[in-house]
């Protein structure tokens, strides 16, 4: 189980979801088709059923924190059973725990070792709803098929720095101290994006305008 510290929360029925979220993590993710569109995403997960976990995806730590997007996380058993279709919307984390790039601010070294070496093998499927990097002030248009970086050199290093200062971590120490962290195999059919178009979301007409009745019964 990924278990990290999180803030005390509300445990009434009415605020029973945000009571399950026990593991906070920070990254970075681009849109799906344009490398260049990077974003900090701080994840607040929670287990849900099975291997799966749900994140809320927000553009700070902070209480103002702006709700930009959700991240389900899976194992690569689970990937295993997903269509090839289905596979191309999600990518893995091997490169983002390895490089660093993934962390989890405020835990100790052996409890982040722990929750990083198990993200490594695991895949996200991340749509954001909020497109904060061209200043957008409310959630227009719709939500982006996000994706996660797999290589040095595609990562926008002005915005590793950014978040680095923000958390007051070093990535470049991340990186140093997972040296010696296993290379998960990634499951064919993840990270699409390098093998073939990427895909991406469009709003599309869907038929002539009709209005169908409810039936009575």
């Amino acid at each position: 189980m990924l278990l990290a510290a999180a803030p005390a929360v509300d445990r009434t029925p009415a605020y029973a979801p945000l009571g399950g979220i026990h593991a906070y993590v920070c990254g970075l993710h681009f849109y799906s088709g344009r490398m260049a569109g990077q974003v900090i995403a701080h994840h607040y997960c929670a287990h849900g059923a099975g291997d799966v976990m749900q994140c809320v995806i927000y553009d700070s730590d902070r209480k103002d924190a702006r709700l930009i997007g959700i991240e389900y996380v899976i194992g690569p058993a689970t990937f295993r059973t997903l269509t090839p279709e289905e596979k191309k919307l999600w990518h893995s984390h091997a490169y983002e725990v390895k490089s660093g790039l993934l962390v989890a601010p405020g835990l100790g070294k052996a409890a982040e070792a722990a929750l990083m070496k198990r993200f490594a093998t695991t895949y996200g499927k991340t749509w954001h709803t909020w497109q904060v990097d061209r200043g957008d002030r409310l959630p227009l248009g719709i939500p982006q098929l996000m994706m996660g970086f797999t290589a040095d050199g595609q990562a926008d290093p002005g915005l590793v720095a950014a978040r680095d200062r923000e958390l007051g971590l070093s990535t470049a120490d991340k990186r140093r101290q997972r040296a010696g962290y296993p290379d998960p195999l990634v499951e064919a059919g993840a990270d699409s994006w390098m093998t073939g178009p990427p895909l991406q979301l469009e709003l599309q007409p869907q038929g002539k305008p009709a209005v169908e009745a409810i039936p009575m019964h």
